[in-house]
C-alpha cells in the first residue's frame, strides 16, 4: 500500500489541457497525475495509449513549468567505475 501523498497535483483541466474524445478521461488523468508525481511507467496497464498520453502530457507541462521557472535543465548525471590495477 502506498503512503498518502502530501502534495496536491492539478488535473489536466486545471491547467488548460483538453482530453481528446477518443482517449479514455480516467485513465490519461491517471497518467497525468503519475508524470506530475514523477513515476515511471513500469506495469502493462500502463502501456495502453489513454494512460501514455496522459504521463506525455504530464511530462510536457512540467517541462515548461520548470522553463517557467527558470529551471532550463537539469545537469546530467552519470556512473563512473573505476578498477584498481595492481603491479
Amino acid at each position: 500500500m502506498r503512503p498518502a501523498s502530501q502534495f496536491v497535483y492539478p488535473a489536466p483541466a486545471d491547467v488548460g489541457l483538453r482530453i481528446p474524445p477518443n482517449l479514455i478521461a480516467r485513465r490519461f488523468e491517471e497518467g497525468f497525475q503519475h508524470a506530475l508525481a514523477g513515476g515511471q511507467i513500469r506495469s502493462a496497464d500502463q502501456l495502453r495509449l489513454s494512460f501514455r498520453e496522459g504521463y506525455r502530457a504530464g511530462k510536457l507541462y512540467l517541462k515548461a513549468l520548470r522553463r517557467r521557472q527558470g529551471i532550463v535543465e537539469f545537469p546530467l548525471m552519470g556512473k563512473l567505475s573505476f578498477r584498481a590495477r595492481l603491479h
